[in-house]
């Protein structure tokens, strides 16, 4: 059985010969995985609480808070008030949620026909949006009320869109036939 790191190994050779660098290390590769979620408009402590929980179960490591920079009375926000949280993941961790994301979590999805290739960005960032949490195996499926999404971005170290694009396929992240 092939090695995560004999695969990476693999898919870096391709990559080189592909663009023809002289040497493995100028080839592209996923630098980090950030992993947001908005709270939006829950007031409700116990399902604020719920949130971090999750999502610490899907990344395996505990989420910080974002708080709001600035009160805004329309939206009966006040400066510190907590919109959001944010994982990054690097090294080992990145690699076994990417794996996780790529081969079991997406497939899971109903209705799936491709990540859009637009979704990547001109900076080389692919940003997937994920409407239920659901998804992935480690949430119970018998709290379905408290659904909520999530956006997941790979940040690569690609000079440009169309290194970017070989880069995730050769990952093997689904994209929608051309």
């Amino acid at each position: 059985m092939e090695t995560t790191r004999t695969k990476q190994q693999n898919m870096y050779e391709i990559l080189k010969d592909k663009f023809g660098y002289k040497n493995i290390m100028q080839t592209a590769r996923v630098i980090k995985v950030v992993v947001n979620v908005g709270t939006g408009s829950i007031k409700d402590k116990s399902k604020l609480e719920i949130i971090p929980d999750r999502l610490t179960k899907i990344t395996g490591q505990k989420p910080s808070s974002r708080g709001a920079k600035k009160s805004i009375a329309t939206f009966k926000l006040r400066q510190g008030d907590a919109i959001g949280f944010m994982v990054t993941l690097r090294g080992e961790r990145m690699n076994l949620f990417l794996d996780k994301l790529i081969n079991v979590a997406i497939p899971r999805t109903r209705d799936f026909k491709g990540i859009s290739r637009s979704a990547i960005d001109e900076m080389g960032n692919l940003t997937i949006g994920i409407k239920e949490h659901t998804i992935f195996p480690e949430t119970s499926d018998e709290d379905l009320r408290n659904v909520f999404g999530l956006s997941i971005t790979l940040v690569s170290s690609t000079k440009n869109r169309e290194e970017a694009e070989k880069l995730f396929e050769s990952l093997g992240v689904p994209f929608k036939k051309k």
